[in-house]
């Protein structure tokens, strides 16, 4: 056994005879009467108390306690008291993902955890603990891809607390906790009216975001970080290599998503509309931070900035322009008076990148290079997503077959229609 049990109710000593008799102690009948104790892999003792009529008990929890040692898994009881907040704050802390990584993952778990489940210590929470929070959450109203984002990070922290042995096993693995259902909305892609309505909608200064998102599928901290020196107007090329994103609210340049720097093919007419954009609008040279608020200072002449030549900033750009041209473009409803216009997320400005795809897919292009081109880590992804967009077979042969009658000049009813009697 891994330690004994001890008996705070009897005491053994010997009496004048020499020999040893059990006498009552003075906590005789009085609190928790087994102490079972063992030497911890620390060096120092624990302990764990039971009350009388469980002598049984002290020493089954003893011999768990020594095949746990014996087989690496021990878990010392009292730091399974840490609280999770105490522990996921620790752990937000120590990670080596990007700045505004890091920042929304803290945000996601300070806004929408420790309310629910900071104070319930690591070593107390059973699958049940997890199913509730997740039901508030649902309460809440949050968004299921919202809530799946915050499953996955709160899920990391117990997971981590596991690898750390503060407890033995992470609730969220168990087979009743489910993690919030994907949305399966399908991409619905632009049409060109509502491009170009939005783009017409837009303050002058911005409406080219519009041809590069849509003409050259950036993302929107891609187009805000675009130098002018990347524009390849004689090549036909533009390089993505920075976007501007916040952290903490404060503007930093950094590389595009996942580092995927990349080339992309400049059409003719999206290289026009920004010549004109700069003759009109004169870039202007922003320095910010590089990937983190205490980075070196960089500087670039952008394609685009505020009126007052600074870097833009996605919060107040969505709010004060993208939005009001959304509603003028008739793609959302207009707002009630006094209200904010409606939130639609799949008419954010990633809307642009989708329209780009569907054109190029409509066009014929594969999906290996349309991945390379929208920056995705994996073809595989775009695929996914791009699928429904992508021409049938049965399309693909009607086309082929009419385009053969339409060399031949054929009119579409066959080259033998019947006459009428």
């Amino acid at each position: 056994m891994a330690g004994h049990i001890q008996d705070r109710w009897f005491k053994v000593e010997q009496g004048a005879d020499g020999k040893t008799r059990r006498v009552k102690t003075d906590r005789y009948g009085t609190g928790m009467r087994y102490r079972a104790r063992y030497v911890g892999p620390d060096g120092t003792e624990k302990s764990k108390s039971f009350p009388d009529r469980q002598k049984r008990l002290a020493e089954q929890w003893l011999t768990s306690i020594e095949t746990d040692m014996a087989r690496g898994e021990y878990i010392d009881p009292k730091v399974g008291r840490t609280t999770f907040q105490q522990y996921a704050e620790r752990w937000v802390a120590a990670q080596t993902t990007d700045v505004s990584t890091r920042t929304g993952a803290e945000s996601r778990i300070r806004l929408h955890a420790y309310p629910y489940i900071g104070s319930r210590p690591l070593g107390s929470f059973q699958p049940e603990h997890i199913r509730e929070w997740l039901r508030k959450l649902e309460d809440a109203g949050l968004a299921a891809s919202t809530r799946r984002t915050i499953y996955a990070n709160v899920s990391a922290v117990f997971t981590a607390a596991v690898d750390d042995r503060l407890i033995a096993r992470n609730p969220f693995r168990a087979a009743s906790v489910k993690a919030p259902a994907q949305a399966s909305k399908r991409v619905r892609p632009w049409s060109v009216e509502q491009v170009f309505a939005v783009r017409e909608a837009l303050p002058a200064h911005y409406r080219a975001m519009v041809d590069v998102g849509g003409g050259c599928g950036l993302r929107q901290g891609e187009i805000f970080g675009l130098p002018v020196d990347e524009v390849g107007f004689l090549t036909g090329w533009l390089h993505v290599g920075y976007q501007v994103k916040l952290i903490g609210g404060r503007a930093v340049f950094a590389p595009p998503k996942r580092g995927k720097v990349r080339d992309v093919p400049l059409p003719v007419h999206v290289s026009r509309a920004l010549a004109a954009h700069m003759k009109e609008f004169p870039p202007e040279e922003v320095t910010l931070p590089w990937e983190t608020l205490n980075g070196p200072l960089v500087t670039k002449r952008l394609m685009f900035t505020t009126e007052e030549g600074k870097a833009v900033g996605r919060h107040y750009f969505n709010t004060a322009s993208w939005k009001p041209a959304l509603v003028a473009a008739d793609v959302i409803p207009a707002p009630e008076p006094g209200e904010r216009p409606k939130e639609s997320r799949e008419d954010g400005m990633h809307a642009l990148r989708h329209f780009y795809a569907s054109v190029l897919l409509d066009a014929g292009e594969n999906i290996k290079a349309l991945s390379g081109y929208l920056g995705h880590a994996d073809p595989g992804f775009t695929l996914r997503t791009y699928t429904h967009l992508m021409p049938s077979s049965e399309s693909r042969t009607r086309k082929a077959v009419d385009d053969v009658y339409k060399a031949r000049g054929e009119a579409p009813d066959g080259p033998q229609t019947a006459q009428a009697a």
